[in-house]
This record gives C-alpha cells, structure tokens and sequence, in this order.
C-alpha cells in the first residue's frame, strides 16, 4: 500500500498488538459503513506551527442562566473549541500526542493529581507485555523530536512504574502537551451545552458541557468533541455472585482490599502474618495468590487461600509456554506449580453470597448458605466496569452483555475472543450516536477484560484522524 504523509513529512504508522504497518485512508463510503471495516485511516494533514497558546484555557468561561438558555452553535465556534480528553493514562495522553502532531487543541482532563494516577496505585506490578507492545507511535515521534529521551530496550517487559516513569511522564512533560493537561479535574458529567438527554434541539450542532469537580469547586468546560479514555480502575467488579456486592461487603470495607496490592511492599505490614482469601481468577488474582505465596516464605503465620466461582481449574492455568504472551503463560504455569504444592488452599465453585463478623475474623459464606473460609483479610480481583453515571445525559448505545460500545462488543466479548483473537478497530466501530463522542481505551471495551494498550493506541489514532478530517467530521450524519 502507498505511505501517506502528513504536511511535517511523517509517515503515518499505526499500531496493531504492537506490530507497526501502514494503510490506506479509509474512504467516505468506508466511514459511513454499518460493516466493520478490516482497515484504518492515516493521519490527516497537520499544521505544525499551529499548537494551542501555552497560556490559553480553551474553551472555559464563566455561565449563567442566560448562557445554559442559549443554544445556538456556530460552525467557527464549533472549530475554535478543544476536543477534549478524559483521563491521562496512556491512552489519554496517545489521544493528546495525535492531537498535538496535527496542531489540534486539546485539553485533558485527569482525576488523580499526576499522569496514570490509577496504574500508579498498582506500579508494583511487572506488565505481561514488552515495551514494542508499548509505546504509542506518534507520542514516540514527539519524544525523540524533543531530543531529551531515552527509547527502553524493546524487548524488555517493564513494571508498571518503569512505564510511567520512562514513558509517560516524560511524554507528560512535553510542551506540546504539558500545558493542556488539568489534573484533580474529576469528570461528574457529560452533556449537551442546553440539552438533556430527552432533547433534540440542535444537539448534534451543540458543544458539550463536562462539568468537573476540582480543588476549587466545580469547573464546567465546552469542547467541540469528547474522547472518554478514563478507564476502568476506579469502578471494580464487588465480589458477590451475580454482579452485586454481598451482604456485609460494604460493612467490611476494612477488611476488603479491591485489585492488586502491593503485598511485599507498601502493604506488607497489613497481610504478613494474616490468614488471606484472593477472590477472582484473572491474572491479576493470580498475582496477588502468588505474592501472598512468597510473603508467607519470610512470615511463618501467613496463609493463603483462593477462591474462583469454577468448579473446574483447568483454565486458571493459562496456555503455559504456549501462550501468545510469553509472561502470561509463566504466570499460569508458577500458579499450578504453588497449588499442586499446597502452597495456597483453592476453593472451587465459590460464589459468595455473604460475609460476615465471626468470633474468629471474617466469614465467607456461598450461594447455598455454606460457610466456606475464615479469614483476616480478602483481596477482590474479580476485575472492573465502566463508570457510566458520567454520561447518562447522552445519546449512546452499548452492547449488552459486555457493556462495551455497541458495534465493538461483540468483536470482543471475552466468550468468544482472547486479546489475540479480536479484530483490528477504530473510530468506525467506536463512533457513538452522539456525534463526536467516542469511548476509547479499557473503557471502550467495558467488562471486557481482554484489552491491549497497543489497541489502544491504534483507537485514537483512528478517533483523531477522523476528527481532524474537517469533511468526514461535519458531514457525518446523525443517527439519533
């Protein structure tokens, strides 16, 4: 296929499970397909010297009454608003690197008081990953343009606080993007600017209204387009069967840690020497199980148990050395190995209906009503679900049993799908009914749990290219 280039010369490279290949501008007819389409846009043509005043808070004004009244939206304002982006993770800040190359305005909106707050709570944690698979390409270009950067050896497999602190903060800190990121700026809401959910008006031609709260009270921003990268982390699954929490959980919070904790290190203190149940059995289950496991060498008293809803544990040991992901299937294999040595008790068939105070610590009860383990301490991974409440004033449309965006759920769904299996997608499969919004990053993909930074990457590369292509932007039509 020919290579496309944008006004600086750059060729337009995507990224597909950390694999770099180029292609061809979709076509207007490919945009506007029902259909899945196997290919993706390049980048559209940027004006390098024409980045946002440093000094600029785009799009922020003080409104009244009369303003929410008003609803009238002009095409230049439409244009001189920023898109905005929520969450300054990895793929929030890969939106503002493509944002930035194209001279876009932008703003980035981040709950936590530092860029990849919500990984910076599990930076204990070494990535399955190498960094090939980790570095998004056009913040890659924006770094060694700095000329300041130290690229990590590809084929290494970071700790989650060796990516932030070799990549995106120093990304964070470029003056492309550094100027745009608002951080303790917690998204409450996301609307229309004069338009609730039940009003047609002329919503398709007003900006949104994110309403945030900060250190300073509440701050209500317009941008002209909105790329919702905020995650997962901050809404985890509870541990009670059917997807609700179970009686006592929320009593018990003491007791409960959601996620993965930093067992040999910040933590230590908190599970050395206690009696633990792991509930879940995901990877990041199995990690705690297994840090659990190598704490309990040094500390005589610590026990571990883990508790999975299957009655078979086949599958809790992965594919071994044949797995996609060369540390994954390790993982897998060191679990089977501390079970079948009786280093941690696994309870099959647990569905938790309750926990309860009981003379001897915390007592775990399932669906039958059986008590199961006493415990000390319960660590839930039992993985995340997206935080909707933000967005309930718009018009969008999610799949259902994954609540992932509506054509992208069913490429994904993890009954049918592992990260290996899911179809190359973008702005086309991400493209909501609301014009201009998109979901982007884990949380595009819901409950999911098979999603792949690189994926993300390619998201909102697709998502910028196709809000920088001026006609293909303003001409979609509405399908509300």
């Amino acid at each position: 296929m020919e290579k496309k280039q944008n006004c600086c010369g750059i060729d337009a490279a995507n990224v597909h499970v950390g694999k770099e290949t180029n292609s061809d501008e979709r076509n207007s007819d490919q945009r506007n397909s029902d259909q899945p389409s196997s290919e993706q846009p390049t980048q559209a043509g940027a004006c390098c010297g024409s980045k946002a005043d440093a000094n600029d808070a785009p799009g922020e004004r003080t409104r009244t009454a009369c303003d929410v009244q008003s609803t009238a939206y002009q095409p230049k304002a439409d244009q001189s608003l920023p898109v905005a982006i929520i969450g300054a993770g990895p793929i929030g800040l890969a939106a503002a690197a493509n944002l930035a190359e194209r001279g876009t305005n932008f703003v980035v909106m981040e709950a936590g008081s530092r860029v990849a707050a919500s990984i910076w709570e599990w930076r204990h944690v070494r990535l399955f990953t190498p960094w090939s698979l980790l570095i998004d390409p056009a913040s890659k270009r924006l770094l060694q343009a700095a000329g300041t950067w130290q690229e990590p050896n590809q084929d290494e497999v970071p700790y989650a606080h060796e990516l932030i602190e070799q990549f995106l903060d120093p990304l964070a800190a470029l003056e492309q993007i550094a100027p745009h990121i608002q951080f303790e700026h917690k998204v409450i809401s996301i609307s229309r600017d004069g338009h609730d959910r039940m009003r047609d008006g002329t919503r398709d031609e007003a900006p949104f209204l994110i309403v945030t709260e900060t250190p300073a009270g509440p701050r209500r921003t317009l941008a002209r387009a909105v790329i919702d990268a905020s995650g997962t982390w901050t809404t985890p699954n509870p541990m009670g069967a059917g997807g609700v929490p179970a009686d006592g959980e929320l009593q018990n919070q003491s007791h409960i840690r959601y996620g993965m904790p930093d067992v040999l290190g910040r933590e230590r203190n908190r599970y050395a020497g206690k009696r633990t149940l792991v509930v879940g059995s995901g990877h990041s289950a199995t990690g705690s199980v297994l840090n659990l496991i190598e704490l309990a060498k040094d500390s005589a008293q610590t026990s571990v148990t883990w508790g999975v809803r299957r009655c078979d544990p086949t599958e809790l040991w992965g594919s071994g050395c044949a797995d996609e992901i060369a540390e994954r299937g390790a993982l897998g294999t060191r679990i089977k190995e501390a079970v079948d040595g009786e280093k941690a008790t696994l309870l099959t068939g647990l569905s938790i209906a309750a926990v309860q105070d009981h003379a001897d610590g915390i007592q775990v009860v399932d669906v039958q009503g059986t008590p199961r383990v006493i415990v000390d301490e319960i660590i839930v991974a039992t993985g995340s679900r997206p935080n909707l409440d933000m967005v309930r004033e718009l018009r969008l449309e999610f799949d259902v049993p994954t609540e992932a965006s509506k054509s992208l759920g069913p490429l994904i769904d993890p009954n049918h799908h592992s990260c290996g299996s899911v179809p190359r997608h973008g702005a086309q499969e991400l493209r909501q009914p609301e014009n201009g919004f998109y979901l982007a990053g884990m949380k595009s993909y819901g409950r999911a749990p098979t999603f792949l930074m690189a994926t993300g990457f390619e998201q909102v590369r697709s998502i910028v290219a196709e809000l920088t292509d001026k006609n293909v932007f303003r001409d979609l039509p509405s399908v509300v």
